[in-house]
């Protein structure tokens, strides 16, 4: 703002207060204006109408007796339409927003649990922005907007707080993989009991055609070759076959190996056996 020949520039944003023998005379808007200081005049101070923002920083205790540190930001300007109760009234206006800051803080955190803070932080900043508006409405300040940007506990309940939460997660993650090795075992039986089950089914396949081959063998045996018993028949294909698995033996070197009674005589013994039992299992 310059002064020469009784003109003084007042710079954008900004006004001046025009005093005329100490008594205020008018609010001055951007601009040159003409303030003949032989008639009394003079310019008692400027006042910024731009956006100013205030960083406040509120210790207090929650209702679990939690100490926390509790920061607002207060965006805050003069109103031009007021520019005297703001320059005259308030000697200083960021000592006074500062006040009321800590007196809502304090009365609506000690209310809250530690964690409620957390969650209700937008409702104290309104809390703080509804009682800055009605206090300083009157001072010629409008309140712009309050936020509660940072709620800082103590560093050893943050501690606490976060092994609180790992545990947690630990918790979920081993219920998690306790829940996945019971699927993994669930399927493994299941596949183990289908396996089971097929097997069997070849098995008894395999049985079925044993005996459909054994009883084919016999009656096309009977036929070829007049004057055969079903005895003899039976003796010779259980030759043929005690033959097959003493080759199957020998053939195989990693196969394990059960001595029995060696020699022609012992498969008619073998035979003997069989159709003693097939013959008990009938009388029964």
């Amino acid at each position: 703002m310059g002064n020469a020949f009784c003109c003084v520039q007042v710079d954008q944003s900004t006004v001046a207060i025009r005093e005329r023998f100490g008594k205020f005379d008018e609010v001055l808007d951007p601009g040159c204006h003409c303030v003949p200081w032989l008639l009394g005049c003079q310019i008692a101070g400027n006042l910024s109408l731009r956006l100013q923002q205030l960083d406040v920083r509120c210790e207090t205790k929650t209702k679990d007796n939690v100490f926390v540190n509790v920061v607002a930001s207060v965006q805050y300007r003069a109103l031009a339409k007021k520019a005297s109760d703001a320059f005259y009234k308030l000697s200083n206006t960021r000592t006074q927003i500062q006040a009321y800051v800590f007196d809502v803080i304090r009365a609506s955190v000690p209310k809250l649990d530690l964690d409620d803070v957390f969650e209700q932080k937008n409702d104290i900043a309104k809390a703080v922005e509804e009682e800055l508006e009605k206090a300083m409405s009157a001072y010629g300040y409008e309140i712009v907007q309050t936020l509660i940007v940072d709620i800082e506990p103590d560093v050893h309940v943050k501690r606490a707080m976060n092994e609180i939460n790992a545990a947690a997660r630990l918790r979920v993650a081993a219920n998690e993989k306790a829940e996945a090795e019971k699927i993994v075992q669930i399927k493994r039986a299941e596949g183990e009991a289908e396996s089971k089950y097929l097997a069997g089914v070849g098995i008894a396949r395999q049985r079925q055609a044993i005996v459909d081959g054994l009883r084919d063998s016999v009656l096309g045996f009977s036929e070829n070759v007049p004057g055969t018993t079903a005895k003899d028949i039976l003796d010779m294909v259980l030759i043929t076959q005690y033959f097959d698995t003493m080759k199957e033996i020998g053939a195989s070197s990693k196969s394990s190996s059960v001595f029995i009674p060696h020699g022609p005589g012992a498969v008619q013994d073998i035979a003997t056996q069989i159709r003693n039992g097939l013959l008990q299992a009938s009388s029964h």
